[in-house]
């Protein structure tokens, strides 16, 4: 039920503004970092498969101009590339798509935190799973002359909510060219692939409508969206997900950890077959011999 997990993240919230000096925009960046290491299991997971569909491009390449005449086998074909690498080619959707409920629920929870309607305020204490969390309802939502419960629409625009919305732009472009590994440029007169369409669009597009969000959300919910995008940037950079060298158009020159984990598991797997068989054939022949000789 999504009231459950909502209630949770406002109890949470609540109890980080408590301990924080009563500072609602810490509570939303603690609250953000934290649930950016519970969700970073999905997210590993999003990138490792994103970034190997991004490498078997060529490949995949190869095989549309092979049988762009017989949809039927070039499925076959690309299915037993995915089976050859090891790799879903959902496996970057799925965990996005499990994480879809609970930035709802983040989303909900920031709202109901902040009490941005009257009805919220009186929903509120009901929401907290934690006894005596409710003597610091309501919490202070204001911040540097701001609402965090209003939009910057509503607020209108100075120089906080158009360095708010720059922000958001900024930092989601960031995030996501260093999450896609750039693709190598196509030749002229080639066409771009799927790949480089689709990752030309998503940097192109993608902050833009950011800038739609920050004019419609909330302050409290901008201000969630920045963190969420530098935690992940800094996520991406210590765990070696992401790379500097992307923000320069600098594609990697080595497979994915997974494609070459497949790689080399399929190679000792093959050596450790093509041992086994020798020997097998090996005894079968000495068996073979012995025999012969106790015949003669």
């Amino acid at each position: 039920d999504m009231d459950i997990i909502v209630n949770v993240f406002v109890t949470l919230l609540t109890f980080l503004y408590s301990v924080l000096n009563q500072d609602m925009v810490l509570a939303i960046i603690v609250f953000t970092v934290l649930t950016r290491l519970l969700l970073y299991p999905l997210t590993a997971q999003s990138l490792r498969s994103s970034k190997a569909m991004q490498q078997l491009q060529p490949e995949l390449k190869a095989l549309q101009e092979k049988y762009k005449n017989d949809r039927e086998k070039l499925a076959q074909e690309q299915m037993a590339l995915y089976r050859q690498y090891g790799i879903n080619p959902l496996g970057g959707c799925l965990p996005m798509i499990i994480q879809l409920p609970i930035f709802f629920a983040l989303y909900g929870a920031i709202n109901f935190a902040l009490a941005s309607t009257p009805t919220h305020l009186l929903d509120l204490s009901g929401r907290l799973l934690v006894p005596g969390l409710d003597n610091v309802i309501p919490l202070n939502s204001s911040w540097l002359g701001m609402n965090l419960t209003q939009s910057a629409s509503v607020i209108g625009l100075n120089p906080f909510t158009i360095g708010l919305i720059a922000l958001i732009v900024v930092t989601t472009w960031v995030q996501m060219k260093l999450s896609m590994p750039p693709q190598p440029k196509p030749a002229p007169g080639e066409q771009p692939s799927t790949a480089q369409a689709t990752s030309q669009s998503m940097t192109t597009v993608m902050p833009l409508m950011y800038v739609f969000f920050g004019m419609s959300f909330s302050i409290g919910v901008s201000i969630y969206i920045i963190a969420t995008n530098v935690a992940m940037i800094t996520q991406g950079l210590l765990t070696g997900q992401s790379k500097l060298s992307y923000l320069r158009g600098i594609p990697d020159d080595k497979p994915p950890q997974v494609v070459q984990a497949r790689t080399e598991s399929r190679k000792t797997s093959g050596a450790k077959a093509l041992a086994d068989k020798t020997k097998s054939d090996g005894k079968t022949k000495a068996s073979s011999e012995k025999s012969g000789s106790k015949a003669k």
